[in-house]
């Protein structure tokens, strides 16, 4: 596995995305399924793994921590803050004695002693950004987090905050049909020195090229909700990826295998982390890595799928209004 930097950290070039194994996309796995799926990630090579207080309410952060504790040494740990669930209820709160306290609970679940990566993973916009990072950034003095990260922000928020404190990463979601970080965010990560973490790199499935109906989401599966997920929209965008997966072929891979090559060839300060909960899935994700599927494959891919020929937006109207990132 080719490795990448995130802060003074060395991580695999490919990381992990946890979230779907608590939360978010229907059932999750049981629990022997999930532990087998983490210790392959460690086989296979994955130094980086990404939870959060907020997957499951808490419950990935257990699984994370149960499952990996005792293999802590290997790998680079990253949680987020400032988005919670309260009395089951998902709640944005930036003030600093949450963070705080938010962190302590997230030490205790995940049984270890620092966070190496700790992310506001919603700026919380009643409270300053300054006000949430300067609390991060007490907890970096108190030994308990080792880097400050940011999630779904904008170019103007990232400045701000980076003026507080140095920010080590910055995460929001980056793919082939999701381009909004090249409109600024993408760019100031690589002159101020902060990695730029992608998430949703395969299309939370759509990149993955099995994905062919979209009816029969779980009631609890946050797609639903997403309007380029609807029927219209979806039937549309399978156009793409059919297209897609002939130029993969062509180039030797799978259509998630160039999705990943190509985000990858976009700077080398961008690590992605594609979750699944599947090891066929994992095992094809990570061998990425490896794949070079040529200028002439990535230039086909990138003008085929992005802003201008997907159907739909990312998020629904109420969902955009919480988030900072710069939108098309």
């Amino acid at each position: 596995m080719q490795q990448r930097q995130i802060g003074p950290l060395s991580v695999s070039a490919i990381g992990l995305g946890c979230m779907n194994l608590s939360h978010a996309y229907g059932a999750p796995p049981p629990f022997e399924a999930a532990q087998a799926l983490l210790h392959r990630a460690l086989d296979l090579g994955i130094s980086f793994f990404d939870t959060a207080s907020l997957y499951g309410f808490g419950t990935n952060e257990t699984l994370v921590g149960q499952v990996l504790a005792p293999h802590r040494n290997k790998f680079t740990l990253a949680s987020k803050c400032g988005m919670t669930g309260v009395d089951g209820k998902r709640v944005i709160d930036g003030r600093p004695a949450t963070i705080k306290r938010t962190c302590d609970e997230s030490l205790t679940r995940l049984r270890t002693d620092v966070i190496d990566l700790y992310y506001l993973h919603r700026w919380d916009k009643s409270v300053p950004i300054e006000e949430s990072v300067g609390a991060i950034a007490d907890l970096v003095r108190a030994g308990k987090v080792r880097g400050i990260g940011l999630s779904e922000v904008s170019t103007a928020t990232l400045r701000r905050a980076h003026a507080e404190h140095p920010i080590t990463a910055l995460q929001t979601e980056y793919s082939l049909w999701t381009r909004n970080p090249e409109i600024g965010v993408l760019l100031d990560c690589r002159e101020l020195g902060v990695a730029f973490v992608a998430f949703s790199p395969v299309g939370r499935g759509f990149l993955g090229g099995t994905l062919r109906e979209v009816s029969g989401f779980d009631a609890k599966d946050i797609r639903r909700s997403m309007p380029r997920f609807e029927p219209a929209n979806y039937a549309a965008n399978l156009k793409l990826a059919d297209a897609g997966q002939l130029i993969a072929r062509e180039a030797g891979c799978t259509l998630a295998q160039l999705s990943l090559a190509w985000l990858l060839s976009r700077g080398d300060h961008i690590v992605p982390i594609p979750g699944t909960t599947n090891i066929a899935h994992l095992e094809e994700n990570t061998a990425a890595a490896a794949i070079t599927p040529g200028p002439a494959a990535l230039a086909r891919i990138d003008a085929l799928i992005n802003q201008a020929s997907v159907q739909g937006k990312r998020y629904n109207a109420t969902t955009q209004t919480e988030i900072d990132t710069e939108e098309f």
